[in-house]
């Protein structure tokens, strides 16, 4: 059972390695290796599911070091909040990469891309399964790091080299609050065990001021990774990846990252007031105000990314408010429905030879039916309309904060819930309705990109039953393990989201269907409102005015400041120019430059000793192998 768990993550590292070293020889097939890791994954993964709901948990752990003489562990937790991730992960995760097989076929890249996606999917599947903050740490940083590869994808593009060091510098001002946040936890209790931190821990040091303060600086890894204000600007900048790579980290993979650890650390979280409220707050402020930078984008995949930021906002504020089952219930219908739209972006994309200006749309349901169709489903699902998924999951977290008697949270939640409703709608209208007003002749997208759609569009209609009064909230029993609040139906809630859903729909319907030219009439009269949002209340400016080119003068002061000591000491002491200049260009030749060509004469050098071992005649394989095995056999005895 531990090993069957252990291979879930290990098979798409499997898949990176052998594309890796043979993606050459293999070229096309290199992607049907990343195919088969992952399927095989998600059936791993299905195995250990059905046992997380027949009642039976996995852990286990194995000392990887010891610090102060405390263990620090490695190993394998499935509990029901992981083991809804490891069906997100791996469930979506499969159709992502079943999709890029076709998106990316002319790629010239196309091994090294399936590699990378491999290796993210190891990653992600690594951090799921973690059962210790450390090791929790280390999978989160890979995740990152292949966020980068990914993102940069295209790296021949300024664009994209740029948003993938953007990902990469933003994320890592959330690590290290995340980083700060372990130490300090980890001092003051002594573990960094999930298993460990439960209310008890935390209620025992209720008058001290350490672990508010560690949650605080865990929950700043959780705003980066999870695109939180003030820490959002990475992700919109992250649509110049391929689009199934923009489905893969806005859907269900890294994006989610923020969300599990904010779940998997609920105890904490809420054991102390300050720190819900801060968590309720800044979910509450993302989402609404990503919705209304969503209201004037033309990019069909930063309207998307926006909205993404908002969904993601939903379920912090939900965490906040207190709602773990409806947090995580928002979280598994949202990877549906928005890798659905993604990839219908993307199959948008593909069918008008890379257009991805809504202006330039129009007119494509009759052309891309497939696509037509399942994008409708996938807005349904996501602006809360009856009986699609994200009706069901939106409403639990809008009734959460109303029984919690959070009623301001609860407002703005609403208003988020038009916006989101009037923003997917004008998207769906200028795209698909009306007439092409491109140079481009439309076409569905193959069959690899199709039907992977068509699952997901299946199950964002699907997937919320679990949660929902049809199958009596079996979702929420199940991630809190019989212990905790379920919320019931609460028929004023219902109408007021029914409502705001309608209000965006019908005002949507008259800007775009029935008067066309009125949204440009009224961002002419209300121009300040439409320039804030389209924008984005310029944090991009203000945050190149600021730190970036702040930091760029400091570092110039600094530097000068460094020349004028260096030669006031050299006068001081009565040496010449030319000696100082001398003696730095011996440490650049021999110290700088020498211990770089020392490293590459090692690797050479020791390089060649190893391929001496590579003779090609088996019996010597065989040999080395048999010596291997005796020295394996004395070392245990």
């Amino acid at each position: 059972m531990v090993i069957r768990a252990v291979l879930i993550p290990i098979l798409p590292l499997l898949a990176f390695v052998t594309i890796v070293f043979f993606g050459g020889a293999l070229k096309r097939k290199s992607a049907w290796v990343a195919v088969g890791a992952s399927l095989a994954s998600c059936l791993l993964a299905g195995f250990e599911i059905a046992n997380v709901i027949g009642g039976n948990t996995l852990y286990a752990n194995a000392t990887w070091l010891v610090v102060n003489r405390v263990p620090i562990e490695f190993g394998v937790l499935i509990d029901p909040l992981s083991a809804m991730m490891l069906f997100v992960v791996t469930f979506v995760g499969s159709l992502i990469v079943i999709y890029s097989t076709g998106y990316m076929h002319k790629d010239p890249r196309y091994p090294k891309f399936f590699a990378y996606l491999s290796l993210f999917l190891f990653s992600m599947l690594g951090l799921v399964l973690s059962t210790t903050l450390v090791q929790m740490y280390l999978f989160w940083e890979l995740v990152g790091l292949c966020s980068y590869f990914l993102i940069g994808f295209w790296f021949e593009k300024r664009s994209a080299a740029q948003a993938g060091r953007k990902a990469f510098i933003t994320n890592r001002i959330g690590d290290i609050g995340f980083f700060l946040g372990i130490a300090t936890f980890f001092y003051a209790t002594g573990t960094v065990r999930f298993v460990d931190i439960q209310p008890e821990l935390a209620h025992a040091y209720a008058g001290s001021w350490i672990l508010p303060v560690s949650a605080l600086l865990l929950f700043s890894g959780a705003i980066g990774k999870s695109a939180q204000f003030p820490l959002h600007v990475w992700l919109p900048d992250a649509m110049e990846g391929p689009t199934p790579v923009s489905a893969l980290i806005h859907a269900a993979t890294m994006v989610a990252a923020g969300i599990y650890l904010v779940a998997r650390l609920f105890p904490l979280f809420h054991a102390f007031e300050i720190t819900s409220q801060v968590v309720a707050v800044i979910g509450t402020t993302t989402a609404l105000g990503a919705a209304y930078f969503a209201l004037t984008q033309f990019d069909i995949k930063k309207v998307l990314a926006y909205s993404t930021i908002s969904q993601l906002g939903y379920m912090v504020a939900a965490l906040g408010v207190g709602g773990l089952a409806a947090g995580s219930f928002h979280l598994m219908t949202h990877a549906f429905f928005k890798a659905l739209l993604f990839l219908g972006a993307g199959s948008v994309i593909h069918g008008c030879s890379d257009v991805q200006d809504l202006r330039e749309m129009g007119g494509l349901r009759k052309s891309m039916p497939i696509t037509f169709w399942t994008f409708l489903v996938a807005t349904l699902a996501i602006t809360g309309f009856a009986p699609l998924s994200g009706f069901w999951s939106k409403d639990e977290i809008l009734l959460s904060a109303f029984n919690h008697q959070h009623l301001i949270i609860f407002w703005v939640l609403s208003l988020t819930a038009a916006m989101t409703s009037f923003y997917m709608f004008r998207l769906l209208f200028l795209a698909f309705f009306g007439k092409t007003r491109g140079k481009f002749h439309a076409h569905e997208s193959p069959v690899s990109m199709t039907i992977p759609l068509i699952i997901l569009a299946v199950g964002s209609a699907v997937i919320g039953l679990p949660g929902s009064p049809v199958m009596d909230h079996w979702f929420q029993s199940f991630i809190l393990g019989g212990h905790g609040e379920i919320h019931h139906v609460n028929s004023f809630v219902v109408a007021v989201s029914t409502a705001m859903c309608f209000l965006g729909l019908l005002i949507a319907l008259i800007f775009y269907i029935v008067q066309p030219e009125l949204p440009k009439k009224l961002a002419e009269k209300s121009w300040l409102f439409y320039s804030a949002s389209q924008n984005k209340l310029w944090f991009d400016e203000l945050y190149d005015a600021s730190f970036i080119r702040g930091f760029k003068s400091l570092a110039g002061i600094l530097f000068r400041f460094d020349e004028r000591v260096v030669d006031g000491c050299v006068n001081q002491v009565g040496f010449k120019t030319v000696a100082l200049s001398r003696v730095k260009n011996w440490i650049d030749q021999y110290m700088i430059d020498g211990l770089v060509n020392f490293t590459g004469w090692a690797v050479r050098t020791t390089s060649g000793i190893v391929r001496l071992l590579q003779t090609g005649v088996i019996h010597h394989y065989l040999l080395i192998l048999l010596l291997g095995v005796l020295v394996i056999l004395y070392t245990v005895s």
